[in-house]
């Protein structure tokens, strides 16, 4: 059974943006991420779900109940749902056992464990000015927690985060998610927050659901440009390369773009290096149908290089564990047929 139902949400702000017919269902213990560029409407449908602004047209359907919106509720929001926005705020200068022990409506031991799942038991005796801006937000997301919610919504919790606390805070998310059996919906615009943790991707475009799928899908198969861009880089390769190493591919591109991520780029062999050579860019049957072209910027990840190498007029970024190059190197790059997306 569905915990959460979304039904033909629309929303026309003053500026003239609208969110449009937007339907998905969420079942319980299923965590959402909602995607897209500034301005495609996130916040405002996070909003809607959590009762807290009132859709012009549509309905949020909560545990078989509806959620009634501003509009008609003195108090909006409801019982079953917390909602952290990005500019969250604490009672100031109340220890952070006082703000914790109003709220409370779990027994003492569940509240324990809330606590330490949430890392916050050092806490308890710190007024809120005595906190860092990542112990404010787990006080924050502890506080919501203690109300007992069944479905928690995030919005853009690890903007403007350094990496130690946005780990601990993934880590929080996660453990939340699995010992209370709290569903998640969340609003981030980075990857690599978000597709390890999802069970589903939503990608919004100008206040229209183009794509829900799970993460597998929506990074390897993506319809639209947009999504693709949306989560990682990603190769266009040029009507002449395509129909140079796969013709067959090319006849059915028809308006389509051929699009393939930088990892399935291969570089299988190194040719001969040097700076000022020039190269005759070409397929190469005696190297398994590969490219050859040329280095032009190899970049080091800590746990991946990533090189643009020149072939056929264009560039294409290829990625790897362990293959070093240098500019000016001219190597082979192997592409396989079935790596390569169509997309609009």
């Amino acid at each position: 059974m569905d915990l959460l139902q979304v039904r033909n949400i629309n929303k026309k702000n003053e500026r003239g943006f609208e969110l449009r017919n937007i339907t998905f269902n969420q079942s319980a213990q299923n965590n959402i991420v909602i995607a897209g560029e500034t301005g495609s409407g996130k916040t405002t449908l996070l909003r809607i779900i959590a009762g807290l602004e009132q859709p012009d047209a549509g309905e949020i359907i909560f545990d078989n109940e509806k959620v009634i919106g501003p509009a008609d509720k003195l108090i909006p929001g409801h019982k079953g749902i917390v909602y952290l926005s990005q500019q969250f705020e604490l009672p100031h200068f109340l220890r952070v056992e006082q703000i914790l022990e109003y709220a409370n409506e779990w027994p003492e031991d569940k509240a324990d464990n809330l606590f330490r799942l949430c890392r916050i038991e050092h806490l308890f005796r710190r007024r809120t000015d005595q906190l860092s801006g990542g112990e404010k937000q787990r006080i924050a997301i502890a506080r919501l927690l203690i109300m007992r919610p069944e479905l928690f919504l995030l919005d853009e919790p690890f903007s403007n985060m350094d990496l130690t606390n946005k780990n601990l805070l993934k880590k929080i998310i996660s453990d939340i998610s699995a010992e209370l059996k709290i569903s998640f919906i969340m609003v981030s615009h980075d990857p690599i927050d978000t597709v390890p943790w999802a069970n589903e991707i939503i990608v919004l475009r100008d206040g229209e659901m183009i794509e829900k799928k799970t993460p597998s899908q929506i990074y390897s198969n993506p319809q639209f440009e947009y999504t693709a861009g949306l989560f990682g880089k990603y190769n266009l390769l040029k009507p002449v390369l395509l129909k140079k190493i796969f013709p067959e591919l090319s006849e059915k591109k028809n308006s389509l773009k051929a699009m393939i991520r930088p990892e399935n780029c291969v570089i299988v062999s190194l040719v001969n290096s040097s700076v000022n050579s020039s190269i005759n860019s070409s397929v190469d049957s005696s190297v398994d149908s590969s490219l050859k072209g040329l280095v032009t910027e190899s970049r080091y990840f800590g746990h991946y290089y990533e090189t643009d190498v020149f072939v056929e007029n264009q560039i294409l970024i290829t990625r790897s564990s362990d293959q070093k190059t240098s500019r000016g190197e001219q190597v082979f790059i192997r592409l396989e047929k079935d790596d390569i997306r169509f997309i609009t």
